[in-house]
């Protein structure tokens, strides 16, 4: 990767007030995109308005590919085999693999899956209803609810989600060991091959069987294709969701008028799932493209060959966009958000995050009113700043 000069300040930047994006961000988004240093060494443009980042995400002229060398590497993390990912190539081969399982992932596909996220998450509560508090929150419902779910789209029996939610979760931290990294891509790589290979024998009404019949015994799609996808899917529908729910239940406690506006009016929750995306933007450094060519973003020149990191969460706290953007609104109309990324690496699983994020939410506050912290928010462990994905490790709750 061609070097940019001398960069102006070190990227990513740790929270503050326990769960918001840091305020030096406010500083560089007055400034435009500037060069910052990464953990890695190397160098990149940051970009952290929301006009900017949503203009980024969507240029042409611009590569996702993991295999462009001129792609930022945020972390130190030795390489590990290649993921096959359709979210880390370029068009044509992106948008031919992302074109086949979009249709799994429409708005009216997820919305007919309501009644069968409802049972699951009415299980999970059902099951807490019988603890003695105190719980964690995160192992004992924010990562089930994704758990369950993508395992019944799959096909997955009862009794393997625990080793689909472990291996996720190693594949999805950025502070994983490389050896456990790797031990855990190719455990669920097996597995998914088996799997994938059982349903082109055996076709079968879920996603991976209905993929499997439609475009892998059709010759569309190679064998070693869809099991990358479904690794995609697995991984990618997990940690972010269990972290969002668990964050979200903090981040209304420690609001408590918030959390009021959603007892008295229940039908907010919808709107209320996008104000806490905006709000937390877990997504904190996973952004990253290479120019292609030169071309020129919030009127700096950016010449082909240099990084771009896009920063979700400054640009989803640009008070050009948001009024008061650190204070949590439910009310809020917040669908501009750029939580789910933008252009067409736009993440595929969107309304089936929000619709998880919805109804464990819902669920939650409405079987357990009189939910509260079991300990003191001081006393809460946060990911830092190098995780690719923002969290809470436990989150202790009564009720």
């Amino acid at each position: 990767m061609r070097d940019p000069g001398a960069a102006d300040a070190e990227y990513p930047k740790p929270r503050c007030a326990g769960v918001l994006p840091a305020p030096e961000y406010g500083a560089l988004r007055a400034r435009g995109p500037v060069r910052v240093r990464l953990p890695a060494g190397n160098h990149s443009w940051l970009l952290t308005r929301h006009k900017d980042v949503r203009e980024g995400l969507a240029e042409p002229r611009t590569s996702a590919d993991s295999s462009n060398p001129d792609l930022p590497r945020v972390g130190p993390l030795a390489a590990g085999p290649p993921t096959m990912s359709f979210l880390e190539m370029d068009d044509p081969e992106h948008a031919r693999l992302r074109r086949m399982v979009t249709p799994e992932f429409t708005h009216r596909r997820v919305q007919g899956m309501r009644p069968a996220v409802e049972n699951e998450v009415n299980g999970l509560l059902d099951a807490l209803g019988t603890r003695t508090p105190p719980i964690d929150l995160v192992t004992e419902y924010a990562t089930a609810v994704p758990s369950r779910v993508i395992s019944g789209l799959f096909g997955i029996p009862p009794e393997e989600r625990e080793f689909i939610r472990a291996t996720s979760e190693v594949l999805d931290s950025s502070t994983a060991d490389p050896d456990e990294s790797a031990r855990a891509f190719r455990e669920l790589t097996d597995y998914l091959d088996r799997l994938v290979t059982d349903y082109e024998k055996n076709p079968a009404d879920n996603v991976l069987g209905r993929l499997a019949t439609r475009y892998v015994t059709a010759g569309e799609l190679g064998h070693d294709e869809l099991v990358a996808m479904a690794r995609l899917l697995v991984v990618a529908g997990h940690d972010t969701t269990a972290q969002m729910i668990a964050l979200s239940v903090l981040v209304l406690l420690r609001n408590p008028d918030q959390l009021e506006a959603l007892h008295r009016d229940p039908g907010l929750v919808r709107p209320a799932v996008d104000e806490l995306l905006r709000y937390l933007s877990i997504t904190q450094f996973a952004m990253v493209r290479a120019a292609t060519a030169d071309l020129e973003i919030g009127g700096v020149p950016i010449a082909a060959g240099e990084a771009l990191e896009f920063s979700i969460p400054a640009a989803n706290h640009d008070d050009t966009v948001y009024a008061r953007p650190d204070r949590l609104d439910v009310t809020r109309d917040a669908r501009g958000h750029l939580a789910f990324g933008h252009g067409v690496h736009q993440c595929l699983g969107r309304s089936l995050a929000s619709l998880e994020l919805e109804v464990a939410l819902a669920g939650l506050l409405g079987r357990f009113p009189g939910l509260r912290l079991a300990v003191d928010f001081s006393g809460l462990r946060f990911r830092g700043p190098d995780s690719f994905v923002f969290g809470v490790h436990e989150l202790p709750v009564a009720w």
